[in-house]
């Protein structure tokens, strides 16, 4: 293949990863937006969906698609239901305390991969992709099934966006995330507030997840990655900053799959790191966040 070819194949899959990238980010920056808190163990919360869409795929009879859809409605709801009682038993009692909140997701993570391990054992486990057929191109061709996990998360990004925008529920959640004191004083029920943000924070990565899992194995240390590129856009695009989020996912999306295809996937993370160096030193709130007052 020649030069265009190759470009053409970076950016389908630089797509791709985006896509994933940016419900994976979404989630960590939803929580961090209204919340004021980092999930540490938002890594742990994208490798259980993974696992859990595994042990589903394998479970349902009557072929990889109908384990698929299953998957899909369980894991959200296993992971979202696991970070439901996360915020309670101990966010809550902690007072969403930032750097406790630090400190306690840490915790969790670790003991989130452990079970993991003793579980699931430590072999990296393959799933099949719900269908097989392949678009083909001229220069190649190019797997069906890529192209629905783009599509999938740019309707679920639309929905969040929707939710957040033209909702009740959005202006209850925008309002909280200006101001705590202000939203308790109008009758909002704060804490319910956060443990719904925090639930569908751990939901959506379990989802990007499930997406993601045909395309490469789990395994119980596979939530590092998610978590460091996740924290990688929520800086880049600004801390609470949904629109900046999804668009800093775009860039180190394409830009991984453009320079890992013609250099290699060492360079795209060293020029990530550099971008996030750059961004704290000449813009510390981040391409869209808001400076501090």
């Amino acid at each position: 293949m020649g030069f265009f070819p190759h470009l053409l194949l970076a950016i389908l899959e630089g797509t791709v990863a985006a896509a994933v990238l940016a419900l994976s980010a979404l989630g960590l920056s939803l929580v961090f937006g209204v919340m004021r808190v980092v999930n540490v163990a938002h890594g742990e919360f994208f490798m259980l969906g993974a696992m859990l869409a595994w042990f589903v795929a394998k479970s349902v009879p009557g072929g990889p698609a109908a384990g698929f859809v299953v998957a899909l409605i369980v894991a959200p709801l296993a992971v979202g239901a696991l970070a439901f009682v996360t915020e309670r038993l101990l966010l809550r009692r902690i007072n969403y305390d930032p750097e406790a909140t630090i400190v306690a997701t840490i915790g969790l993570m670790f003991v989130i991969q452990q079970l993991a391990l003793t579980v699931f054992g430590a072999d990296a486990k393959a799933v099949s992709a719900p269908f097989t057929y392949r678009i083909a191109l001229p220069w190649f061709g190019f797997s069906g099934y890529k192209l629905f996990v783009v599509l999938a998360s740019v309707a679920l990004l639309l929905g969040v966006w929707w939710v957040l925008a033209k909702t009740k529920l959005g202006l209850i959640m925008r309002v909280t995330q200006f101001d705590r004191e202000t939203a308790t004083a109008f009758g909002i029920p704060v804490n319910q507030v956060y443990s719904a943000v925090f639930v569908a924070g751990a939901a959506l990565v379990a989802i990007a997840a499930v997406l993601i899992v045909p395309i490469q194995q789990a395994h119980y240390l596979m939530g590092l990655d998610p978590l460091l590129m996740s924290f990688i856009v929520v800086i880049i695009g600004g801390l609470g900053s949904i629109k900046g989020s999804v668009i800093a996912a775009i860039i180190i999306g394409l830009s991984d799959g453009i320079i890992s295809m013609f250099f290699s996937p060492t360079l795209a993370s060293i020029i990530a790191t550099l971008a996030v160096a750059l961004v704290l030193v000449f813009r510390p709130q981040g391409l869209f966040g808001v400076p501090a007052r």
